[in-house]
């Protein structure tokens, strides 16, 4: 099973990724196509940057704390009530906490997967889903699919494919794979029966079919607001 969204996660690679967002508004997050979309940071109704910075700023501190979802809501909802807000509900939290938390550790992994050293030893990436009442079926289609780690696949479909996913990827040697008799697709399952016997397409969730782990973010800020132009151009000269 891959490691779940409340553990401590252990890598750096994890951390960098997050700490690399940039704070958006929603209005200016929805310009932005899904694979920039990635690595862009911006929270549903609001629109105060300096809420955003504190959402970010407590979700990095849990990244390098393991702290819970528990911590990262009561943190948030005592900033939150002072500055005027309602607090979070739990399926709130839990949303913005958990797509998060599980997308960075899943960019950590893939960085980690594919250094080269790892990549040579194991070529092969199964998906992994969560087998339970909350998974979506287009998900669970997916799950025990085998593709090489190279393969067109892992660039829709690396997880989380939705808000909440719980999926992972796991990494396999040649050896694995010979001796679990698994085949190894080449092309990428169209279709999938969904509830009620009906087919429908086999797709991420929509705004979820990009790998975050693998688009620089470059993007064009001439048509964005003088203070995130400023705020993205600032943080790219301290790097």
């Amino acid at each position: 099973m891959p490691k779940v969204w409340s553990e401590p996660l252990p890598f750096d690679e994890a951390i960098d990724y997050f700490e690399d967002k940039v704070n958006m508004k929603s209005s200016d997050y929805r310009k932005l196509t899904n694979e920039y979309k990635t690595k862009a940071f911006t929270v549903s109704g609001y629109t105060s940057l300096t809420i955003l910075d504190k959402f970010k700023g407590s979700l990095e501190k849990a990244l390098k704390e393991g702290l819970t979802k528990d911590d990262f809501r009561k943190e948030m909802n005592d900033f939150l009530k002072k500055k005027g807000y309602d607090g979070l509900t739990p399926f709130q939290s839990d949303n913005i906490f958990r797509t998060n938390i599980q997308t960075a550790y899943n960019v950590g992994h893939y960085r980690r997967m594919t250094d080269p050293d790892v990549i040579g030893k194991r070529p092969y990436w199964m998906y992994d889903a969560v087998n339970d009442q909350k998974t979506r079926k287009t998900h669970l289609g997916m799950d025990g699919k085998v593709f090489p780690a190279d393969h067109a696949f892992w660039n829709t479909w690396y997880p989380p494919n939705g808000f909440r996913c719980r999926c992972g990827v796991r990494t396999l040697s040649e050896r694995q794979v010979e001796a679990r008799g698994v085949k190894v697709e080449k092309e990428i399952p169209k279709m999938v029966i969904a509830e009620g016997g009906m087919p429908r397409p086999l797709l991420p969730d929509p705004g979820f079919n990009a790998n975050p782990a693998k688009k620089a973010w470059e993007p064009d800020l001439k048509d964005f607001p003088k203070e995130l132009r400023e705020l993205f151009e600032e943080r790219q000269k301290g790097k």
